[in-house]
């Protein structure tokens, strides 16, 4: 069956097909030629029933080198199933299309990477008849984003690294950079790259966390991502139901990034009613040093 995260990843690769190329550019500084089109094709490699194959994502990139194939699997762990399932993607691809196919793996595991990126070689030593070397975007080559200059330089770029490093200590501040990012693009992409962080996040708190920095943003009330909250807001009423979610989200932070939290503080984070005095707590808590610091120059 095909996971949430996978139908998102087919997506987000569909709407914006040029992360691809740039993460191979970027990231893994593989000279992929810039492609003139790219084109999502069908990703059903199944040959004879009942036997089926499929991949994540398949597109057709066009470049003044020539046509190549961008086969994407997304890998939450080691499987050796795929060092026999991807040389069959691959040798299947070629025969259909006649064209030169290019595996990338991207995971959110720094040992699944390391699995995933040993070549694959099938024959005897000293005359391997095939030779499988996948490109890996894992946690270890993948920038940390955590600046929200730097993540409105490059959006997609800043989701390769919500979704590589949304986990432990550094989760606040990648993903407060990443929110803050998709305000300054088209809102149809905004959601999309919504939905792909959202199911690609494993961390149960980085998921809860970018799910209530997402409430604030107004293009997330347009996205079904967002109809549990409205649901919750509706019940409760929408104005004390933001104030709580910013409560909330002020002290996880602090609490997440391993800093002490005194019962005065908290008092004064759960009694304040001033949604953007809330807010402006929740944004310094991302880069605090001590729980003083959410109330710098207001004593």
């Amino acid at each position: 069956m095909v996971s949430s995260s996978h139908e998102t990843l087919h997506r987000i690769f569909q709407k914006d097909p040029a992360l691809l190329t740039r993460a191979l550019q970027k990231v893994l500084h593989v000279p992929f030629p810039e492609p003139t089109e790219i084109a999502a094709l069908n990703v059903d490699l199944t040959e004879i029933e009942p036997v089926e194959r499929r991949v994540d994502t398949l597109l057709r990139a066009e470049t003044d080198a020539g046509t190549y194939l961008l086969v994407v699997e997304s890998q939450g762990k080691k499987d050796e199933r795929k060092r026999g399932s991807w040389p069959y993607y691959l040798s299947y691809l070629y025969e259909k299309y006649r064209c030169e196919p290019v595996l990338i793996v991207t995971t959110q595991s720094s040992a699944t990477a390391r699995w995933a990126s040993r070549p694959i070689r099938l024959g005897f030593p000293g005359w391997h008849s095939l030779t499988v070397r996948p490109l890996v975007l894992g946690p270890d080559n993948v920038p940390v984003i955590a600046d929200e200059r730097q993540a409105e330089r490059d959006v997609p770029l800043a989701v390769l690294s919500a979704m590589t490093h949304g986990r432990g200590p550094q989760a606040p501040a990648i993903l407060k950079s990443l929110a803050s990012a998709l305000g300054t693009i088209d809102p149809d992409n905004a959601a999309v790259f919504v939905q792909f962080v959202d199911s690609c996040l494993g961390d149960p708190q980085a998921q809860q966390m970018w799910r209530e920095l997402m409430t604030a943003i107004q293009y997330f009330w347009r996205h079904p991502l967002a109809e549990q909250v409205r649901e919750e807001g509706r019940e409760q009423g929408l104005e004390q139901g933001r104030l709580q979610d910013r409560r909330e989200m002020t002290l996880r932070i602090i609490e997440w990034r391993g800093i002490p939290v005194t019962d005065a503080i908290r008092e004064r984070v759960n009694t304040c009613s001033d949604l953007d005095q809330l807010e402006a707590w929740a944004q310094r808590a991302v880069r605090a040093a001590d729980a003083e610091e959410l109330f710098a120059g207001e004593d």
